[in-house]
């Protein structure tokens, strides 16, 4: 029953996160206006507001102008109930898993934005930051220790790492390949993951990422010759597998070394 409940909560967050990701680009306020369609600017009805629910039974149309609704609206909706569910089933609803699900509710906000407009909004990677050094002074049981010195010292070794690997294989790539390999944006996502994470984990997921992205990226320049390649949807990707198997993946790594 809690399950099922956690699930509908992680529709009802989707929804809020399809507005931060429709509104965050253009420099809207996320809180007002009410939702309106994005065709005739109509104010919607709260009765066709309802996730996923709603877009079904509007055939993914909008009630007024008869516009196409994007099909991201119920993607996302879906995609954030199912994380957040599968955080739940792990975690529990202990401190450690709602600090996740807000990481990754960030996430999801990232990554829809950089695959549409190519940029990861300031307001994600520099407000994550602080929250995650803050919250691991809250909870440091995030980093594996009851003292919240060192969860704090954890916070900002991860948050300097993810920053720094990112920008030194940015600076590799521009020498190499004579162009931006790395976007800034990039360079301050990882660097926020890493304040909730840490350091071992940033690290785990910096080598787990291009994994996705390579085989993406390849298949986008064959067949519609992409000059720029989103990266920050491969981190957010590598960042929740690190999430959920991160630890077991680092032990056994340091088992076999």
């Amino acid at each position: 029953m809690i399950t099922f409940f956690v699930f509908i909560f992680g529709m009802i967050i989707g929804s809020f996160l399809n507005v931060c990701i429709y509104r965050m680009p253009k420099f809207k306020s996320v809180v007002t206006p009410r939702s309106f369609c994005p065709g005739c600017e109509h104010t919607i009805p709260w009765y066709d507001n309802i996730p996923a629910l709603s877009f079904l039974l509007l055939g993914g149309k909008c009630r007024f102008c008869k516009a196409r609704i994007s099909f991201r609206y119920i993607t996302v909706e879906l995609l954030t109930a199912s994380l957040l569910t599968i955080l739940y089933l792990y975690f529990g609803l202990e401190a450690n898993a709602i600090v996740y699900m807000s990481l990754t509710c960030a996430m999801i906000i990232a990554t829809f934005i950089d695959f549409e407009y190519q940029i990861i909004p300031d307001e994600i990677t520099y407000g994550g930051m602080v929250a995650g050094v803050i919250l691991s002074i809250v909870f440091p049981g995030l980093h594996e220790t009851q003292s919240r010195l060192y969860g704090l010292i954890y916070s900002i070794a991860g948050l300097l790492t993810g920053g720094v690997i990112i920008y030194a294989t940015g600076l590799i790539g521009k020498l190499i390949f004579k162009k931006d390999a790395m976007g800034g944006g990039d360079v301050k996502f990882l660097a926020m993951i890493g304040a909730f994470l840490g350091y071992k984990q940033v690290l785990l997921i910096y080598f787990l990422a291009p994994f996705f992205g390579s085989a993406v990226g390849i298949f986008m320049k064959l067949k519609y010759k992409a000059e720029i390649i989103p990266y920050g949807p491969y981190l957010s990707l590598a960042s929740f597998i690190v999430i959920i198997w991160g630890h077991e993946i680092l032990q056994r790594l340091f088992y076999y070394m």
